[in-house]
């Protein structure tokens, strides 16, 4: 009599780089068959939400950068677009196009860590290498216009905290660099901020193209996501899965087309969709999405270049007088004082303000009772949805084919684990 394969429970993870000690899943297998997967979720929690509740409307911004720490400002969006929707503040137009071009640049940072952390999962190193290439020079924006790499907290109700500055930092010399090669990394950084980030967007679909270079056709590549984590269009819709996850599995939906927010009325971009709804499918869209993001940020530059003006609202209840109004009255002075001490007070409401984040719809449910802090502050982060998802998506591949589905999934714990 044959011996039948008993079934038996393991522990998986740490793996993923966003991880960081936190995912915890539980396997049964049949052999090396996925027969159920059970994510852990929560190892993280810090309580965001309720940590948001007991600071000022401003205070509690920073506190959206480090829910998904690769797409900090587009979380800062989806949070000022809540309380401007409260307060019924207007953003002046050209805060917008800045912060539609810093939501694309965010967008390009997420997906190249999304693609290089899931090649890099599944043995493909080159990529990681080549993306984080990119990565440093769009790094090098958030810290010139916020003193910050990572968490910015640039984006303000009202607008943005100051205009594009004039200038973008050099490399200086050292031991390392001769003349040549310092000539040569200074080479785009001679002009303003949007001359350099043009530069960036005229050689960037050549890089992409290097990626594919490298994935596309890859035969290892196709062989570790093709037909892996199929969901289906109906599934998709099911499980609450959106951004590259819905448009993977062939539904045209981005909330940037279907409600646009900001300035994204006022630029031509194309939605990628999949076909399958497998990794690769996703990968593909990510890919695209890259290069609309680019389409996106050109347009933006050029707008930028020809339309100077404010960049805040110049309601002081909402935002802070300028330093030289400050040193010409008192007035001026108490309003920041006020401002930064006692913080703004928006009107009694709520709303659910929902921004296209580059891992899905990332929303701010808001309600105010009128005093200067948020009365309740809920946060729907695409990666929850994504995660409970795992059980479905894993079930019936093999072990080694869960690291491809988490890859694709592109989670953060810091928004899942909230």
């Amino acid at each position: 009599m044959a011996n039948k394969l008993r079934n038996y429970t393991i522990n998986f993870g740490p793996q993923h780089p966003a991880a960081h000690g936190v995912l915890r899943m539980i396997l049964e297998l049949e052999g090396e068959t996925i027969v159920r997967a059970d994510p852990h979720i929560g190892l993280l929690h810090r309580g965001t939400e309720k940590l948001a509740e007991t600071r000022t409307y401003l205070q509690a911004l920073p506190y959206m950068d480090r829910l998904d720490y690769v797409s900090m400002m587009v979380n800062e969006q989806a949070y000022c677009l809540a309380v401007e929707k409260l307060t019924g503040i207007e953003v002046p137009i050209r805060a917008q196009y800045i912060r539609v071009m810093f939501a694309e640049v965010t967008r390009i940072l997420n997906h190249l860590m999304g693609i290089g952390s899931h090649a890099l999962d599944i043995g493909a190193m080159t990529v990681f290498l080549y993306a984080f290439r990119e990565r440093e020079e769009l790094m090098d924006l958030y810290e010139a216009v916020s003193g910050a790499r990572m968490h910015a907290a640039y984006f303000r109700p009202g607008g943005v905290y100051r205009d594009l500055p004039d200038f973008m930092p050099k490399y200086e010399s050292s031991k390392f660099r001769n003349a040549k090669v310092l000539k040569k990394l200074n080479e785009s950084r001679e002009g303003t901020m949007l001359d350099f980030i043009e530069a960036f967007t005229e050689r960037f679909p050549s890089c992409v193209d290097e990626y594919e270079n490298l994935l596309t056709d890859n035969r290892i590549w196709k062989q570790r996501t093709v037909g892996i984590g199929v969901v289906s269009p109906e599934r998709a819709l099911q499980k609450g899965f959106t951004g590259v996850m819905l448009r993977g599995s062939g539904i045209e939906w981005d909330i940037r087309k279907k409600a646009p927010y900001d300035a994204y009325a006022n630029v031509d971009f194309d939605i990628p969709v999949g076909v399958n709804g497998d990794c690769y499918d996703r990968y593909l869209c990510r890919i695209n999405e890259m290069r609309e993001s680019n389409r996106i940020i050109k347009q933006c530059v050029q707008w930028l270049k020809a339309n100077p003006g404010p960049v805040i609202v110049d309601n002081h209840k909402v935002a802070p007088p300028k330093r030289t109004e400050m040193k010409m009255g008192m007035e001026d002075l108490i309003h920041h004082f006020k401002l930064f001490t006692e913080g703004m007070h928006v009107p009694e409401g709520e709303t659910y303000t929902a921004v296209e984040h580059p891992k899905g719809e990332f929303g701010i449910y808001m309600i105010s009772d009128g005093a200067n802090k948020p009365y309740r502050l809920k946060i729907r982060a695409p990666g929850f949805a994504h995660l409970q998802g795992m059980d479905e998506m894993a079930r019936g591949h093999m072990l080694a084919d869960v690291v491809a589905i988490i890859g694709t999934q592109d989670i953060v714990f810091g928004e899942v684990d909230r």
